[in-house]
Order: C-alpha cells, then sequence, then structure tokens
C-alpha cells in the first residue's frame, strides 16, 4: 500500500516523467533496424548458414538475383550491363558477352550455356552483390536497377522479394496501428461505461507501446513479423489491465470518500490481480526465445517485454491520469451495453452436463484437424505477397519462360580434378527437376580448354580455395520435390568432396523446415509446462491448471484446426506462435473465473451457487476482454495485403472469441464435475467438500 499511495502522490510527477522518456524512445524507435529476411534467423551453425558466410568472406558475394529482359537488342542488354555494373553494391554480372564478344552469333555458345540464358524473346543476366542478401544498401541496389533497367526488366531473387516486402510492410503499419486503435476504441466505448476513459486507455497503453518500442534499440534489430503485431498484441493484450484498474476504482469509490484513497487501494488491488495473468503472458511470449529459429526469441523477447510495461503503465501511468482527469471522467458515465448476465448465468449452470458433451464432442475432429493445419503449412515467403507485386511478377515470368523456380549454389574445393568436376555435374544434371548446373567447366564445353577463360571470369566462379557453380531447379523452393532434390545433390556432391556445401535459397528454406518442425513441438512443451507451474502456485492447486489448460488447448485446437477444414494454408510461422500467444494471453480469462469460484466456494455457498454468481460476476469482464483482443486483430487480419500478418491477425482474433466461448460455456462445466477433486487438491478448500 505504501507504494500505491505514493504512485497517487507523484501522479503529476509520474506523467511528466512518462512523457519525458518517450523522446528517447521516438528515437530509439526510429534508430532501430527491421530485418525482413526470415532466413537470417537460422542457426549459424547450419551448412547453409556457414556457407552463405564463405562466399561472403571468399567470394565478396552475398546476394544473388536474375534479371530478365524481354524484347531487347544484344547490343542495348550489353549497355545496360554495364549500367547494372556500375550500380555501387554490385560485385559482378554474368551475362553471354562475359564469354564471348557480342559480335559472335549466340549459336556458337554450347547448347546449355545459351539455352541458359535465351528464349525466343528474353535473356537473363545473373548478378551478384557485395552486400547481404536483406541488408539495406542491397535493397537501395534493387531500386536502383528496377530504376535503370525499365518496365521491360524484371528483377528476380531473394533480395527483390525483401525489397518489395519492406516497401509494403513500411505502407501498411500506420494503418495497423489506427485500425487497431479505432476499432479497439470502439469496443471500448460500447462495452465499458464511459465515454472518456477508453481514450484515456489508449493514452496509457500507448505511451507504454512507444517506450517497448523504443527499448528495442538495445536488441540492435527485430523483425518485420515482431515491429508489424508488437503494437497491436501489446494493445490487445494489455487492455485488460487497465479495465481491471477502472472496475476496481470504481468499486472503491462507493467505499472511500476520498477519490485518492480510493486509487491507492485500486492499485494495490489491481496489482495483485494482474500479476498472476500477466505472469502466464509473460511465460507464453518467453517460451517462443527456446526455439532454435531464433524469429522466436526476436518476437518472444519485445512481446513480453511489452507485457511487462504494460502492467507498469497500468499500476503508474494510467491511475495517475484517470486522476488527473476525475472531473471530467465522472460527468462522462452511460450504460455499458452488456446485459446483466443473471438469466445466462443460471441457464449455463442448468444444462451444464450438455457442455460436457459438447467438450468431449469436439476434441477428436479439431485435435485431428490441428495435426493437418501443422503440416499443411507453407514456407515459401513468395506466397504471402499479393500477386500484382514487382518481385511475384518477375519470379513468375523466371519460372514460365525460362523453366527456373529456384537457383540453389554449390561450393566446393577448386583444387579437384576438372574431369571429376564435369563428372559431378553430369550426375547432378540426372537429378529430377535439375535444368543445368552452371560453372566454369561448364562454361567451356567439352573441348575447350579452362586456359582461354578470362580472368575475370574465372575470379567470378572460382578463387584458390573454392569453386562456385550455379544449379538451376524447375522446382519452387520449399517444396517437397526440392527438399527431395536437395538431398540427392548433397549426396553426390559430397561424394566428389566431403566439405561441400550447397547453398541459397531453397537449402536454407529446407533447413527452416526441419527446424520450426522441432521448434513447433518444444515451444509447445515449454509453454504449456510454464503456464502449468505457474496457474498451480496462482491458484494453489494441483488439478486446476489440467483443467484451466484444457480448456485454452481445445480452443487452440479449434482455432488451429479450423484452417484444414476450411481448405486454407498458413504461413509456417503462425501455428507456433499462435498456439503459444494464444494460451498465454487467453488463460487469464480461466484464471479470472476460476479465483472467483474458488471465493465464492470459500465463502461458503455451493458449487452451483457459487458458479451463477462467477459467471454473473465475471462474463462481462471476459466479454470485454475477449472482444478487445478481437478488435485489436480483426481489422488488421482484414486489411493486411502481407498474408503472414494477415494470418496471424486472424488467428489471434478467431482465438481470442473461441476462447472466450469456451471459457464461458465449457469452463464451468468441468469445474462443477470436477468440483470435489478441486477442493480436495486444492490449498484450504478441503472445508468446501461438504457444502458440495
Amino acid at each position: 500500500m505504501k507504494i500505491s499511495k505514493a504512485i497517487v502522490r507523484l501522479r503529476v510527477p509520474i506523467v511528466i516523467l512518462t512523457l519525458l522518456l518517450m523522446i528517447p524512445a521516438v528515437f530509439g524507435m526510429l534508430g532501430t533496424r527491421i530485418n525482413y529476411d526470415m532466413l537470417t534467423y537460422l542457426p549459424d551453425t547450419m551448412d547453409t548458414v556457414k556457407g552463405q558466410n564463405i562466399l561472403m568472406d571468399e567470394f565478396g558475394k552475398g546476394a544473388f538475383s536474375f534479371i530478365i529482359l524481354e524484347d531487347m537488342p544484344d547490343k542495348d542488354v550489353a549497355a545496360l550491363k554495364e549500367q547494372v555494373e556500375a550500380v555501387e553494391q554490385v560485385d559482378s554480372v554474368l551475362w553471354y558477352n562475359n564469354i564471348a564478344d557480342i559480335s559472335i552469333p549466340k549459336e556458337f555458345l554450347p547448347d546449355k550455356v545459351y539455352d541458359a540464358f535465351n528464349t525466343d524473346h528474353s535473356t537473363i543476366m545473373a548478378v551478384f552483390f557485395n552486400s547481404s542478401t536483406s541488408s539495406d544498401e542491397t535493397m537501395d541496389a534493387i531500386r536502383e536497377i528496377r530504376a535503370i533497367t525499365g518496365e521491360k526488366c524484371f528483377v528476380c531473387g531473394l533480395s527483390a522479394l525483401v525489397t518489395d516486402l519492406k516497401d509494403l510492410c513500411e505502407q501498411e503499419e500506420p494503418i495497423y496501428v489506427g485500425i487497431a486503435v479505432l476499432l479497439a476504441l470502439a469496443a471500448m466505448i460500447l462495452l465499458l461505461d464511459n465515454w472518456l476513459v477508453p481514450l484515456v486507455f489508449l493514452a496509457s497503453i500507448g505511451m507504454m507501446i512507444v517506450l517497448n518500442l523504443g527499448s528495442n534499440f538495445f536488441l540492435g534489430e527485430i523483425s518485420y513479423i515482431t515491429k508489424a503485431l508488437s503494437a497491436v498484441l501489446q494493445l490487445a493484450v494489455t487492455m485488460d489491465y487497465s479495465i481491471f484498474l477502472w472496475h476496481s476504482y470504481n468499486e472503491q469509490k462507493q467505499l472511500h470518500n476520498d477519490n485518492k484513497e480510493a486509487m491507492a487501494v485500486a492499485i494495490h488491488q489491481t496489482f495483485l490481480s494482474v500479476i498472476g495473468s500477466s505472469v502466464t503472458t509473460i511465460a507464453g511470449f518467453i517460451a517462443l526465445c527456446f526455439m532454435t529459429f531464433t524469429l522466436g526469441r526476436d518476437l518472444g523477447i519485445v512481446m513480453a517485454k511489452g507485457v511487462l510495461f504494460g502492467v507498469i503503465g497500468c499500476i503508474t501511468v494510467l491511475p495517475s491520469l484517470i486522476l488527473l482527469l476525475d472531473k471530467p471522467l465522472s460527468k462522462l458515465s452511460h450504460r455499458s451495453l452488456i446485459p446483466n448476465m443473471k438469466k445466462l448465468s443460471g441457464g449455463i449452470v442448468k444444462i451444464f452436463p450438455v457442455f460436457l458433451v459438447v467438450f468431449i464432442a469436439l476434441v477428436p475432429p479439431f485435435l485431428y484437424g490441428y495435426t493437418q493445419t501443422n503440416s499443411e503449412v507453407y514456407y515459401d515467403m513468395a506466397e504471402c505477397l499479393p500477386k500484382d507485386m514487382e518481385f511475384v511478377i518477375a519470379n513468375t515470368k523466371l519460372s514460365e519462360d525460362f523453366d527456373i523456380a529456384s537457383t540453389h549454389m554449390v561450393l566446393m574445393d577448386s583444387s579437384i580434378d576438372n574431369k571429376e568436376v564435369k563428372a559431378m555435374i553430369s550426375e547432378m544434371e540426372q537429378v529430377d527437376g535439375v535444368k543445368y548446373v552452371l560453372g566454369i567447366e561448364s562454361l567451356l564445353g567439352s573441348t575447350i580448354p579452362e586456359d582461354i577463360l578470362p580472368d575475370h571470369i574465372r575470379d567470378i566462379l572460382e578463387n584458390d580455395k573454392y569453386e562456385l557453380m550455379l544449379i538451376n531447379s524447375e522446382y519452387h523452393s520449399a517444396s517437397d520435390a526440392v527438399g527431395e532434390q536437395i538431398d540427392a545433390l548433397n549426396e553426390i556432391l559430397h561424394r566428389y568432396d566431403e566439405n561441400g556445401m550447397l547453398i541459397g535459397e531453397a537449402p536454407c528454406m529446407k533447413d527452416m523446415i526441419d527446424t520450426t518442425g522441432h521448434d513447433f513441438e518444444v515451444v509447445n512443451l515449454v509453454s504449456v509446462i510454464a503456464i502449468f507451474v505457474i496457474i498451480a502456485l496462482v491458484e494453489r492447486s494441483l488439478s486446476l491448471p489440467f483443467i484451466l489448460i484444457a480448456v485454452i488447448e481445445l480452443a487452440i485446437f479449434i482455432n488451429l484446426g479450423l484452417p484444414h477444414y476450411l481448405g486454407q494454408s498458413l504461413p509456417f510461422i503462425a501455428p507456433i506462435c499462435i498456439s503459444t500467444i494464444q494460451l498465454g494471453a487467453t488463460v487469464d480469462y480461466a484464471i479470472l473465473m476460476t479465483t472467483r469460484y474458488k471465493a465464492e466456494r470459500l465463502s461458503g455457498a455451493d458449487k452451483k451457487e457459487s458458479m451463477r454468481t462467477t459467471l454473473t460476476a465475471s462474463i462481462p469482464s471476459i466479454l470485454v476482454s475477449g472482444f478487445g483482443l478481437f478488435a485489436a486483430t480483426f481489422g488488421v487480419a482484414v486489411y493486411s495485403d502481407i498474408d503472414i500478418i494477415s494470418s496471424m491477425c486472424m488467428l489471434l482474433a478467431r482465438g481470442a472469441v473461441i476462447s472466450m466461448l469456451l471459457v464461458i460455456f465449457i469452463l464451468p462445466a468441468l469445474l462443477l464435475l470436477c468440483d470435489k477433486l478441486v477442493c480436495y487438491t486444492t490449498w484450504g478448500m478441503k472445508k468446501c467438500i461438504k457444502n458440495h
């Protein structure tokens, strides 16, 4: 209570200090780099990641792109190639005039080389950059190349995807926040009992969001998914705490003549109420940090900080603002649209066995759907972008005109005999889906000696340690077919060079698929165990954690099982994150109801009367909280053109509603069924058995 009274006494300095802290936070937010490349979150120990580093260190090459040029004379293509080579971050450009003068007919080239670079109406050049795939410098270079090459040229490759993704995110993100704020505001105005207090909530939460985003500066960078979701999630998840404080303050005003004293008590009670729910939410986010695919750690740390900032804001900034605006707040009360829940509560208790049957009936189909959805996810980030984006159009042309869907790179020992390398290339070209292998040996053909090759070509593809080759594949990245192809190519490569490496987008994607499959199991297990322990400690019970987690896990099964039955494919990161976030964020509803039920039972009421009272008191708070999370995420889901953002927000919105419904209808039935067990296994409740 001493701290609560100090907060009330220092309300003006608290608001001033928070506003001052927002100044460096804004600069920190603007100074935090945003990472748009998912592949950079792979563990450094993987061969694909090591190979990418070797490519940069030994060849000075990082990113790689194809440029398709349509209906352009060779002379103009050659001039354009020189302009592209002059772009600062371009290391080298490989086209047919690297091998022969354009005055020599292309037909004199080996058939394989000619087909690699040309169709009836288009030609292609390979561009190597001296900066990494997703660096700011590479993205600037992509934009410059697009400006140079014009409308008849199309830039493919992961760097082009990252560039388009960044531009789209920067365009959409301010709108995300605006939509989330407006819809959350509308929900609170309708469901709360005051016209002004929702704006006070948003002001307090908004300050904490800025402070959280500003503190990301110390992480160096965050992913675009984290940036897009963190503000929306922090708003949605921490809104509950503001509602708890407001309701508590209004209750205490009826008991105390002095508003300041009432607020001090409300702060103390709110802190005790939200500490359990906030710890479960933080535990859910921290569980993401156990992913070896470190995007989880990125999102987990930022969101855990966000919840912590939300709690701090709820017991410091929000009460200060409410006291400063106490007079206008008292004049702007209105009746909440939520009706009295007494009739509904009585009905739920009366037919509770029906909800037990519903619970049992829902588990098998949605557990099956849940497991199927997890196996039907997609990993190709190109699928999350609108079809009219420059990168998507370019990649479609590459596939249609040149039959190239992905490109792998081989790094192997340059001292291996040419005959061995040619034999290896011959074997690789027999692998299903391999269009051709492009290296020094294939550029020369079978009869031309290597010495005739110009040094500048040799430098692109070979140094004193490594030889670089390109393998163009007909199979798309992240497909099952390309996975089998990569396994076959690696088997051949390692027979000729046991230390050789197959790198590029598709091999990295394959590693990501293998990594995240394991991560999903680990994160789920860690989050369930952590939240189980927290509930057991908060409720001082051995049985209640099983009951509460069973209800929320069923909500997760339904939420993630529906995409299978609806024929939808989710981005791979969505099920991993959503299962953990939904558990951490919505188990609060179950804790709220269970805590009230325990209090009613301990007061001497029998189980049915306790549940009727609990439901009447708890349903309004659960509805406000659930619809708040729904409102903050649903609008973003509908608006966003980036499928990974849209899918995650839709899952969060739907998950909030499903969890809310199951807590209101299924949890009471389970608590009534297991009342004796709960009383026996919960500290201090054995005396309630006689009132069963």
